[in-house]
């Protein structure tokens, strides 16, 4: 985490201002430059890793806190998604209490949430591959408590508008990964539910297709989602190398799907 040590140090002050800028100062108790958003220093301009991955430890941290208080209370399950997040992340104790300090942020009623998505839209500059896992993570927040509040789906959808997310991809995100919560993760499809239907019916969820797919399809949508939450891949565009267990259960839930329905239908 070597943006860590920069932060720290004080030296992304002059180049990482804004919204973002001023919620991240707060939660670390530097006091940034908040007027400007304008780069310094040549390496750290708009697209470099290390800056988008300050963006979105930044953003993601704060969205959820304020997405958690969608509903008017932080919920026990909610809390214990967020410790989820900093555990996967193996964040050190000082990370941590800097995540948390961004997730209280967010649940101000003050936030400017308008604010953080047009910042952070503009520091993933077009990776759709970033906004994705984005929204994928604070649906898992919104899930945690085993439903979706509507004052939570209008916050989600809000997200979309603001980062130039379609809904109707979304709403696929949403019933992917519905479906495997119900399977229970990547390992979900090696267990034996109430009937092979119900695993079958999970596993083609994950992919985002029904059983009347065509085995083309199936292929196509295994191949294009492997693609698409690659760890390498999405670290290469800015995702912090420490959310790299999510994108690497990701792909073990699709392949785990896939192998499913390629057995089922004696594929090769």
């Amino acid at each position: 985490m070597s943006w860590w040590g920069k932060l720290i140090g004080g030296s992304v002050g002059f180049l990482f201002g804004g919204p973002l800028g001023a919620i991240l100062g707060t939660a670390v108790g530097h006091s940034f430059d908040h007027a400007k958003t304008v780069a310094s220093g040549g390496n750290f301009g708009f697209g470099n890793p290390e800056r988008v991955q300050i963006a979105f430890f930044t953003a993601i941290f704060s969205v959820m806190g304020h997405l958690a208080k969608a509903d008017g209370r932080v919920s026990d399950e909610e809390i214990a998604a967020v410790h989820t997040v900093m555990r996967n992340m193996q964040l050190a104790p000082e990370q941590q209490q800097a995540a948390l300090n961004l997730f209280n942020e967010g649940k101000r009623p003050d936030f400017p949430l308008d604010d953080i998505l047009e910042q952070f839209r503009r520091e993933c500059h077009g990776r759709r591959s970033l906004i994705r896992m984005f929204l994928e993570i604070l649906l898992g927040t919104a899930m945690a408590d085993g439903e979706i509040h509507d004052s939570e789906l209008y916050i989600l959808y809000y997200v979309c508008d603001h980062t130039g997310y379609p809904r109707a991809d979304f709403e696929r995100i949403i019933r992917m990964m519905q479906a495997g919560q119900h399977a229970g993760g990547s390992a979900g499809f090696d267990r034996k539910y109430s009937t092979d239907n119900t695993r079958l019916k999970d596993a083609y969820g994950v992919l985002g297709l029904s059983k009347k797919a065509s085995d083309d399809e199936v292929k196509k949508s295994y191949r294009r989602l492997m693609t698409q939450y690659h760890p390498d891949k999405l670290v290469s565009k800015g995702l912090p190398d420490e959310m790299m267990k999510f994108a690497t259960e990701k792909t073990g839930a699709i392949k785990a799907a896939y192998d499913l329905i390629r057995s089922s239908r004696k594929l090769h």
